[in-house]
């Protein structure tokens, strides 16, 4: 691989790490008590010559773990009128992560990359839920770094002057529609294309591949 694509691949650009994007909806603020009613990942992958974009997409309806709290505020926020409802199709917690690990796993490995990272949109949030279930499930494997992540909110903050989903999406010139917002999937995939522009923004101003880098790897000896 010449050394221009070695650095146009996401272990290079994430110092190893795999990025997915992930949008949860709960049924409150509190990881360890409160329901997780939701929950999407969208990988990513990054062509030959550098450009991020989105690649597979995962998404789960989640039953409410038993002695859940579920808060009436919350179900008016996301639109989930019943989170018990068989219409809702959803599965456990343990299901749906097994089957997110597992891509995310396989992904990574293609990737080359050591370890994912989570990208979400105030990212400490969909964090916090991610690791309790995990916890709650007693799974082992959880590829994603345990307190390390890219939160689109402060990155957007940073790029376009706005730290709203909507807004930020709105002044990258990516469409968003508020009535479909608050779904896991839909957020998810705005997020992703959020994330995706910043990252290919940077790089169209010049800020990569880094300069300095790339020179010290042409006077490094070969062998």
């Amino acid at each position: 691989m010449s050394q221009d694509n070695e650095l146009n691949t996401l272990k290079s650009r994430f110092r190893g790490y795999f990025p997915v994007v992930i949008d949860v909806e709960t049924a409150g603020f509190n990881a360890k008590t409160d329901a997780l009613l939701e929950i999407c990942a969208v990988t990513l992958q990054m062509d030959e010559e550098g450009w991020l974009k989105p690649a597979s997409t995962i998404h789960y309806h989640i039953t409410p773990f038993e002695g859940a709290v579920i808060h009436k505020e919350a179900l008016e926020f996301n639109g989930i009128r019943d989170p018990f409802s068989p219409l809702r199709g959803a599965v456990s917690e343990d299901a749906a992560l097994k089957e997110i690990y597992k891509q995310i796993r396989k992904e990574q490995k293609a990737a080359g990359c050591s370890r994912a990272i989570m990208v979400a949109h105030n990212a400490n949030f969909d964090h916090s839920f991610v690791m309790a279930a995990s916890e709650r499930a007693k799974l082992k494997r959880n590829p994603f770094h345990p307190f390390a992540t890219f939160d689109t909110a402060a990155l957007s903050g940073l790029a376009f002057g706005q730290t709203v989903l909507a807004k930020a999406c709105s002044t990258a010139g990516i469409p968003f529609d508020n009535k479909e917002a608050h779904s896991a999937l839909y957020d998810t995939e705005r997020t992703a294309e959020l994330f995706c522009e910043i990252v290919n923004k940077w790089k169209k101003l010049g800020g990569w591949p880094l300069f300095d880098s790339a020179e010290e790897k042409s006077e490094e000896p070969q062998a």
